[in-house]
């Protein structure tokens, strides 16, 4: 006997989540962090959207009020007389000097829906300011209320300024028709000082909303962490690493965890009466069969016979099914771990003490942590008849391998020195019953019940040639994480 070789999906509403926000949709933690993510981008977009548009309001209402102040100091400096429109010298240096960025001028309206400038001020340089379309109609419409507007600035393109323009409809003593006064300032550095808000603004946003996010990253997974850590230990009752959840939550989620573990037990219960009934069973038929087939045996004849034969086989079907009935109910129950290396361990033990005579010897290799997700029982009997069938059919050496073959599997390899078995007869040695020598003592049923239990936690079994000379049996079945 050889040590052991190692050490040691959706609703409808979730797809109209996904078609908005694509996978992040189908988890939770992307989802939180994408709706948080989209309401800050919003939030801070339409914050400096409205701080921007508030301060260039009231840089312009600022000027607003300066355009209104001269044109009061025109409306003031301003005389009609017989001879014409007389405008007295206005005191102020930036009207004076020209294209100073500030300016006054004095039209009056024509029969044709225009406008003929009259005067203006030194800083126009002889240049008139630029009229929009329908601006004499909205002055009458006004009704004297003053009318402001941006400007692109001067016809003459090497003169233009941004200017904002401020015009009022006026009516002067000793003058029917009433004049239209217009002041302008050069807005550039409105302007600029805006740009430098907005600019400034906006940065300061973005480093915000990257602020924002990290936070809510952190919050969501921090906030989230106990989520994560139940669904793990579900994960691991799934496994075969644990039986129930043990961890505390917090209230939102405890009562989740107490469901699971709920129905954990009621699961556990149910295979419980499984076993109790089946057992029941078990000791029921087979004590009247017993009886049954030590009557027929202790009596010669054709009818004794017959009654022997078909008793044995009633037994068999009994065993039959009956074990076939156990695996499938612990084949679905969750949290069993089977240590590989220690049932091997056992097996061959046991093995080579029965085939001692024969002077069979069971080389055995296996990972300490592999584990077969199941109960230790249902692998001792499927090892067990592999390794015991190698025995018999061995002439000394049965070599027995075991390893993970990754996404929760596992293979154990079975080999023996015998005569092997010719591959014609390899599904046909698979059924119940089946014996290849009526010499070698043995019911048949061997390598069916290993199938059965196989198949019953969703295993395969193979038959192939050993380089040993013998037959090799391939086994894979579920393995459980260390």
């Amino acid at each position: 006997m050889t040590e052991a070789a190692g050490g040691g999906s959706a609703p409808a509403d979730d797809r109209s989540w996904g078609r908005w926000f694509g996978r992040p949709g189908r988890s939770l933690t992307r989802r939180l962090i994408w709706l948080a993510s989209a309401w800050i981008v919003m939030a801070l977009v339409l914050t400096g959207w409205t701080l921007t548009n508030q301060y260039q309001e009231s840089a312009l209402r600022r000027l607003g009020n300066v355009l209104a102040d001269t044109i009061d100091d025109v409306v003031i400096a301003t005389d009609a007389r017989p001879d014409g429109i007389f405008v007295a010298e206005i005191r102020d240096a930036k009207t004076d000097r020209a294209l100073s960025g500030k300016y006054w001028a004095l039209a009056e309206l024509d029969g044709a829906g225009g406008m003929r400038f009259i005067a203006g001020s030194p800083s126009l340089a002889g240049e008139e300011l630029a009229v929009p379309p329908g601006l004499p109609r909205r002055l009458r419409e006004a009704g004297g209320t003053t009318i402001s507007f941006n400007d692109p600035g001067f016809l003459r393109p090497p003169l233009r300024q941004p200017l904002r323009v401020a015009a009022s409809l006026k009516s002067l003593p000793g003058r029917s028709e009433p004049l239209v006064f217009m002041a302008a300032v050069d807005r550039t550095n409105i302007e600029n000082d805006t740009r430098e808000f907005a600019t400034f603004t906006w940065s300061a946003l973005l480093i915000l909303g990257v602020g924002l996010v990290i936070a809510v990253f952190l919050q969501v997974q921090i906030g989230l962490r106990p989520l994560f850590g139940l669904r793990n230990e579900i994960a691991d009752v799934g496994k075969g690493k644990a039986a129930r959840i043990a961890r505390s939550y917090p209230l939102e989620i405890q009562p989740l965890a107490e469901q699971v573990n709920r129905l954990l037990d009621q699961n556990q219960e149910t295979v419980e009466r499984q076993r109790t009934h089946v057992g029941n069973l078990a000791h029921a038929l087979k004590t009247p069969l017993s009886v049954m087939l030590a009557e027929a045996g202790s009596q010669q004849g054709l009818l004794p016979d017959l009654v022997r034969k078909q008793t044995e086989v009633m037994k068999a079907q009994v065993d039959h099914h009956l074990r076939r009935a156990r695996a499938a109910a612990r084949a679905h129950l969750q949290g069993e771990r089977t240590p590989i290396a220690e049932v091997l361990d056992e097996m061959a033990v046991m093995l080579e003490r029965v085939f001692e005579e024969k002077g069979v010897e069971v080389d055995w290799r296996a990972p300490d942590d592999l584990g077969f997700r199941g109960e230790r029982q249902d692998l001792q009997e499927i090892l067990g008849n592999l390794i015991e069938n190698a025995c018999k059919w061995s002439k000394r050496r049965v070599r027995v391998s075991a390893g993970p073959t990754g996404l929760g599997q596992m293979i154990v390899v079975v080999e023996d020195d015998g005569p092997g078995l010719p591959a014609e007869q390899r599904e046909a040695a698979l059924q119940r019953g089946a014996r290849m020598d009526e010499t070698t003592p043995g019911s048949g049923l061997g390598l069916s019940i290993v199938l059965e239990l196989t198949r019953a936690y969703g295993g395969r079994l193979t038959l192939a040639d050993s380089d040993l000379g013998g037959l090799k049996v391939l086994l894979e079945l579920p393995a459980a994480e260390a």
